[in-house]
């Protein structure tokens, strides 16, 4: 276990390098001046080119990089060309937010998504079946700022239930579960539908093997059939979508984050992009890309405690 663990960090290394390679010159292809964007249009060249050495900008591009590079071995990203602050303290800052709704989502979407389609497999063609299906199709279809924008209708504005937006500052406490609720169901409509399918299509390969007729004649209760062998059996692929999906939702939640003025790191990718905040953007994908890495590793590993004839040697 410990080898195979190794060798998956070595091998993401050629990744991380990559993905910083690829973000730091794209970021620069995107029209725009960020000295422009911070002095204004009055300044005067004289003016631009000072700030443009003070920040290093003036130098040659892979120059530029492999400083970068150094700088990011040791942890450190740089300071963001607008508010003069570590990119890291920017993201320490903006990341709990994202961690929290996330995560939310994503329990809210298994937790849901699981129980539903475990019932729509064992009650295959059922009404629940049917009615299931299709609004998991209908959400699918779905745009996620409509979902947003609907439930922050008539659960804010109508019912006056939740707030419309915004994260108090408290660790946690029931304020805080008033704002995160209409974020996080927003954003779990867009892994719930999938997770529902997939363990519905799971469930019923595994139902009508051997292994659970043979657990079924020796007079096992069906609810321990069901859910201590065909469940565990068919919950791979889910757990493999639902680790993709969490790191897709860390780093994309801009549209829910923008609808409910939730401070994560999807608004501040977003603001440093409208900025060409270059440090930012580079900071936060570079980050993003290492806690996807550590995603993939960690449902590799969820996969040996679902099957016990996986093995990592």
């Amino acid at each position: 276990m410990l080898n195979y663990i190794l060798r998956r960090i070595l091998a993401t290394i050629p990744v991380l390098v990559g993905v910083s390679i690829i973000v730091f010159f794209m970021v620069r292809l995107i029209p725009g001046d960020p000295i422009l964007i911070l002095v204004g249009m009055e300044a005067s060249e004289e003016q631009l080119s000072k700030i443009r050495k003070e920040l290093g900008l003036d130098r040659p591009i892979y120059v530029q990089y492999f400083s970068y590079a150094k700088r990011a071995v040791r942890g450190d990203m740089g300071r963001s060309i607008h508010s003069r602050r570590p990119v890291w303290d920017e993201i320490k800052e903006r990341f709990p937010a994202t961690f929290e709704l996330t995560t939310t989502s994503i329990l809210i979407a298994a937790f849901f998504g699981i129980i539903i389609g475990v019932i729509s497999a064992v009650k295959q063609y059922s009404i629940f079946d049917h009615l299931s299906m299709v609004s998991a199709l209908a959400s699918i279809s779905m745009p996620i700022f409509l979902l947003g924008l609907l439930l922050m209708w008539f659960f804010s504005l109508y019912l006056t239930w939740f707030p419309t937006g915004g994260r108090p500052d408290c660790f946690w406490c029931i304020e805080k579960v008033r704002y995160l609720t209409l974020p996080a169901l927003t954003l779990s409509g867009a892994a719930l539908p999938m997770i529902a399918r997939l363990t519905r299509s799971t469930m019923l390969e595994v139902i009508r093997q051997e292994y659970i007729i043979t657990a079924r004649a020796k007079g096992l209760a069906e609810r321990s059939v069901i859910f201590k062998h065909a469940l565990r059996n068919a919950l791979t692929p889910v757990v493999t979508y639902m680790g993709l999906q969490y790191a897709i939702l860390l780093g994309g939640a801009v549209v829910t984050e923008q609808i409910f003025s939730w401070p994560g790191m999807g608004r501040l990718v977003v603001e440093a992009i409208q900025s060409r905040d270059y440090p930012v953007i580079q900071g936060c994908i570079l980050f993003l890309a290492v806690v996807s890495v550590i995603m993939n590793l960690v449902v590799d590993l969820i996969y040996g405690l679902l099957d016990p004839k996986i093995r990592y040697e």
